[in-house]
């Protein structure tokens, strides 16, 4: 189904995923999603109810939105998430989910049910101590336990990693090495700026030096880099012989601006065109009043700037005064 001109920005890019946020709840505290001091939560009134996420989703499906994809915060700690995700299930579009692991054992059955197939899991460090440190709790055997799970039932299975300079940089190879025998793709994230996650650019760890360290382990030769699918956002690669693979989402560094496909809904019901763009249109107040929210639709669509909200350039991207704009990720839904 091609994307209904309401989605089609000025630019050309035709918008058929969406990605909603169901809650801004979480059970972990992870350093680059969330500050150290906590958010200031949205009172529940100005959340978005099932039956408003439904009904805005359907909209969107009908102008032409092909895979929807839920995320939080935490999505699985909403409780009535299991409704959400029956209800989203039943709209006949690629339906997937984004989350931490911690509780996807109450919901195999919900996932099978709804058509969910395949699952983005995150974690950042394979060792204990440190997966600990990062997320401000203490779930990692039950993060493993679940994982094992989750492939038991024969889920397809992303693992995503952000990478940090001096934090999990030295684990990058042993992340590549869970891909010998499983068939998972790791997914390397560039550590991205937003408000309260002390970004600067030291932390960050490139695409190119994720690349060297693999060819400096197994050999250029042995590094296959794969075809990417349309629209997608990582670069895809594996190591000759592996059954899993692995990519790199270097949204910093290699941005993948030209071909995005994708638009956010916040948990608060605001529409945001692009991760990093500091601008929101708010969709609840006029599906609330009864009145069409397509004219807000094209509206938002058609403001997308060309390149990350407009920080079309390295000086810009590394502005805090642009960038501390935005909200922090567990507001944003990643």
């Amino acid at each position: 189904m091609v994307p209904n001109k309401i989605l089609q920005d000025t630019h050309g890019r035709a918008h058929n995923y969406l990605r909603i946020s169901i809650t801004e709840y979480c059970n972990l505290r992870c350093t680059y999603c969330m500050p150290a001091e906590g958010i200031s939560l949205t009172p529940k009134p100005h959340l978005m109810t099932a039956d408003e996420i439904v009904s805005i989703a359907q909209t969107f499906v009908n102008l032409g939105v092909t895979k929807i994809r839920l995320t939080g915060g935490e999505p699985l700690v909403r409780k009535d998430a299991k409704d959400v995700i029956a209800r989203l299930g039943k709209l006949g579009v690629e339906l997937t989910i984004t989350t931490n692991g911690i509780l996807v054992d109450d919901f195999i059955d919900t996932f099978k049910e709804a058509g969910i197939t395949g699952l983005n899991v995150s974690i950042d460090s394979l060792v204990k101590e440190k997966f600990n440190l990062i997320t401000r709790r203490n779930y990692f055997d039950q993060f493993w336990k679940n994982l094992n799970l989750l492939e038991e039932q024969n889920f397809k299975l992303r693992l995503n990693v952000v990478v940090m300079k001096g934090f999990n940089d030295n684990e990058i190879l042993d992340f590549i090495e869970l891909t010998k025998d499983r068939n998972i793709m790791i997914r390397f994230i560039e550590f991205m700026p937003f408000d309260g996650n002390k970004w600067n650019k030291d932390k960050l760890v490139s695409y190119a030096e994720i690349i060297n360290q693999t060819h400096d382990k197994y050999g250029i030769t042995k590094v296959e880099r794969l075809i990417d699918k349309p629209n997608d956002t990582a670069k895809n690669h594996k190591i000759a012989g592996y059954k899993g693979s692995f990519s790199v989402i270097s949204s910093v560094t290699n941005p993948f601006c030209s071909t995005c496909n994708r638009i956010r809904l916040t948990a608060d019901g605001k529409l945001k065109n692009c991760l990093f763009s500091n601008t929101e249109t708010s969709l609840l107040e006029t599906l609330r009043s009864g009145e069409s929210i397509e004219p807000l639709l094209a509206q938002n669509i058609q403001s997308k700037h060309a390149m990350r909200g407009g920080m079309d350039d390295d000086a810009k991207f590394q502005n805090p005064d642009l960038f501390s704009k935005n909200r922090s990720m567990i507001k944003i839904g990643g």
